[in-house]
């Protein structure tokens, strides 16, 4: 295999040159991080669930006409994407009491929400991706007002489009992250959904039970990480070909 240039190496994926100008090759990895990077571990199989996963949901929201960098799967492991200039803004869609929100507010975790919140996070490790405020984003220059309305917009009719359909599957969409980026075409811009969207990112409870299936199991140490994983992928009904055998993967070209 011909050796590929690294563009940049995340805590989950890898992005390596495209085959053609404009395009990225993204890898999905098996390493778990939480906590800002101060919890880290290997949730075996991961990287080829979550490839399978995000590859399912892109193409559904492409289909109801949400932009996205998504342009096809290669293999387990790999997705072809469009190169983006990536908005530093994480967009956290929250429907449920969960997470930080609790500890910032006495919230109790599954308390259900008046309505939907959405929250902007500013994309930096080394701060710990903070809290902003849309006045923070605009005066900064990370995203024009115009943007910020469109960021919304999106955020809010992905969160419309997954709530609907992670409930017909027996799944509660607790809240979730989300990244975009510009894609220039032409001398023209537009916003897309870039990233992913996983268990790694959103936070999914079986509703029946309130089961986590998401990576809440690794971050507080509930077990069965790999196990809640695969049940997503198997109610999605987008297991790997060749079964929960083929997880493993080989590891990462340069």
């Amino acid at each position: 295999m011909a050796r590929r240039r690294r563009i940049y190496e995340g805590k989950a994926k890898v992005l390596f040159e495209g085959p053609e100008p404009g395009t990225l090759v993204q890898y999905f990895k098996d390493d778990a991080t939480a906590f800002n990077n101060q919890k880290r571990g290997t949730i075996t199989g991961k990287g080829v669930l979550n490839n399978r996963i995000s590859e399912f949901l892109m193409i559904k929201l492409g289909e109801i006409g949400v932009p996205t960098h998504f342009v096809r799967r290669l293999n387990m492991r790999e997705q072809l994407i469009r190169e983006v200039e990536i908005i530093p803004l994480e967009i956290v869609v929250r429907n449920v009491a969960a997470g930080s929100l609790c500890a910032r507010l006495g919230l109790t975790e599954g308390a259900a929400l008046p309505r939907s919140i959405v929250e902007y996070y500013y994309k930096s490790d080394e701060l710990g991706d903070p809290l902003v405020a849309e006045e923070h984003v605009t005066a900064f220059g990370w995203a024009t007002p115009q943007e910020l309305d469109e960021l919304l917009h999106l955020s809010l009719r992905i969160n419309d489009f997954l709530t609907g359909l992670f409930m017909s599957i027996g799944i509660r969409l607790i809240d979730f992250k989300l990244e975009f980026g510009r894609l220039w075409q032409n001398d023209e811009m537009r916003i897309v959904l870039a990233d992913e969207i996983s268990p790694d990112n959103c936070r999914l409870w079986d509703i029946k039970t309130n089961e986590k299936m998401d990576k809440d199991r690794f971050r507080r140490d509930l077990g069965k990480v790999e196990e809640a994983y695969l049940e997503v992928a198997r109610r999605l009904g987008i297991l790997p070909d060749g079964g929960p055998g083929d997880l493993k993967g080989p590891a990462v070209m340069q």
